[in-house]
């Protein structure tokens, strides 16, 4: 049998386990503010649209004060130019 579990090892890609793919991307639901000295509730802005990505801005929600960014790659699959 164990011949037969490397022979299936080499046919089938390795599969990512469920708490690799959980972590691939998450979103921050609090952060440490400057301003206020604590852990705040953020909210997640579009800053820029970039060819390698999305790139987002988190800001507190009590003062606004930017606590943060996050780079989404491959969000922009396909880029339209419009003129």
């Amino acid at each position: 049998m164990q011949h037969g579990f490397i022979a299936n090892q080499h046919r089938f890609p390795p599969r990512e386990s469920n708490k690799q793919q959980a972590f691939k991307e998450f979103e921050a639901s609090e952060l440490f503010c400057p301003q206020c000295n604590r852990a705040v509730p953020v909210r997640k802005r579009l800053l820029l649209v970039l060819p390698e990505g999305d790139k987002y801005e988190y800001l507190c929600a009590f003062c606004a004060t930017s606590v943060g960014t996050k780079l989404v790659r491959g969000a922009n699959d396909q880029m339209h130019i419009i003129i």
